[in-house]
């Protein structure tokens, strides 16, 4: 039992690792996605070509970082990733759209390591700009899409954010 709706908290208030034992194990799939603000000169550097690709190592980084959600989550528990695709596109020469999905059959959904995923390859860009910009931002990590298990499928409405 939830202590206020909280998955974490046991009914006195204690962290609690989910107990997933008796979950019919499923397809599972989520979907996150953040944008990094730079500016021009940042977004410059970062795209101009060179060895190693900054942006194809915030990728790695990003699929690394789902895989080890649990190190950095200790409450998550370690799942077997069947796959991460973390897509990275450079718009409007002032941001980074990141979108990140992540895929697995278990007994529990993959949202944390999807977020997991967008949230280091952000960091990873905001790491390789930081010198040339130090006003770099990640915005508007969210959950996208999340499909499997009891709750079967959600999705944001892209203009409201509220879910179908």
């Amino acid at each position: 039992m939830a202590f206020d709706g909280l998955t974490h908290l046991d009914a006195r208030g204690h962290a609690r690792m989910v107990d997933v034992t008796r979950k019919t194990p499923t397809q599972r799939f989520a979907t996150a996605r953040c944008k990094v603000t730079l500016s021009e000169e940042a977004v410059a550097a970062l795209t101009k070509t060179q060895e190693p690709d900054p942006l194809a190592s915030a990728r790695v980084i990003g699929i690394q970082a789902a895989k080890q959600t649990a190190d950095f989550i200790p409450l998550c528990h370690p799942l077997l990733i069947g796959d991460v695709a973390v897509d990275v596109a450079v718009v409007d020469g002032d941001h980074v759209e990141i979108e990140c999905r992540v895929n697995t059959f278990g007994q529990t959904g993959v949202e944390m390591e999807a977020l997991t995923a967008c949230a280091a390859t952000a960091l990873a860009i905001c790491d390789s700009c930081h010198e040339v910009d130090p006003c770099v931002s990640i915005e508007g990590l969210t959950v996208w899409e999340k499909r499997g298990g009891r709750s079967g499928t959600w999705r944001r409405e892209e203009a409201t954010g509220a879910p179908d």
